[in-house]
């Protein structure tokens, strides 16, 4: 019997490369997956017959603080959900000169979708999870959240830190209710974000401090994610996995 057969999981930002792996290998693996999208329905809907219909599709905008209690109540039309993914993130630049209108927009917008979509879908989750024995939930957090980033980029490194914060919260307040969270924190992926990066700063600046001289795969995030939904794996509660090739070594 595939591992993760009696399964449910939502997984936020799930048409992005990152979300996108993770799917594909929860599914792999035998879960129902249910995939979130902001936008882009076409690939929600590719994404959905790659894994042969097991799932369904759920539209919300994670930007509206509206959202994230509705996408759950459109999780739990779908039946019993055993878990939660919170892959969804945005990472915007702005220079510490800029106009203070403007700073306070990208780090309201970046905390709004990284941090606090995370939370109120988490606070749904326990509250499933509470009466159903339990459930898991990964946090997909960064590198950036543990040894800080650009000035430039100080909102995002913010609000992954946050993030690595609140998984170490519920697994400390909720592991006794049979509530468990994880969190992963990847450096470099190659995705949109990375290539997005690159064409602004170059490889050289992205790979630089990496001893294995090259990205993370989405894969290889796609793989990680659902071995820790594997039930065998309740011990990994609270832990933060780093995924970085070295480049970050504590």
């Amino acid at each position: 019997m595939p591992v993760l057969q009696s399964q449910t999981i939502l997984v936020t930002g799930a048409t992005g490369a990152i979300g996108r792996a993770i799917c594909l290998a929860l599914a792999q693996d035998g879960a129902r997956v249910l995939i979130h999208f902001s936008r882009n329905r076409a690939a929600a809907e590719g994404l959905l017959a790659d894994i042969n219909g097991k799932g369904a599709i759920l539209c919300a905008d994670l930007s509206d603080p509206a959202a994230p209690e509705q996408l759950w109540a459109d999780t739990m039309a779908h039946g019993p959900v055993t878990g939660l993914v919170n892959n969804a993130g945005i990472r915007s630049e702005v220079s510490i000169d800029a106009a203070m209108p403007d700073w306070q927009s990208v780090w309201e917008r970046e905390f709004r979708v990284n941090v606090l979509a995370a939370a109120d879908l988490t606070k749904c989750a326990i509250q499933t999870f509470r009466g159903q024995g339990g459930g898991r939930i990964v946090n997909m957090a960064s590198r950036a959240g543990q040894r800080g980033y650009t000035s430039s980029s100080m909102a995002y490194g913010a609000s992954k830190a946050a993030l690595i914060n609140l998984t170490k919260s519920v697994a400390q307040s909720h592991g006794a209710e049979g509530i468990t969270a994880i969190a992963l924190a990847p450096g470099w992926v190659r995705t949109e974000m990375a290539d997005s990066y690159i064409a602004q700063h170059g490889e050289a600046a992205a790979l630089a401090g990496i001893p294995i001289g090259r990205m993370a795969s989405p894969q290889e995030i796609g793989e990680l994610t659902a071995f820790l939904f594997r039930p065998t794996q309740v011990s990994m509660n609270g832990a933060v996995l780093d995924v970085n090739g070295g480049s970050y070594l504590r």
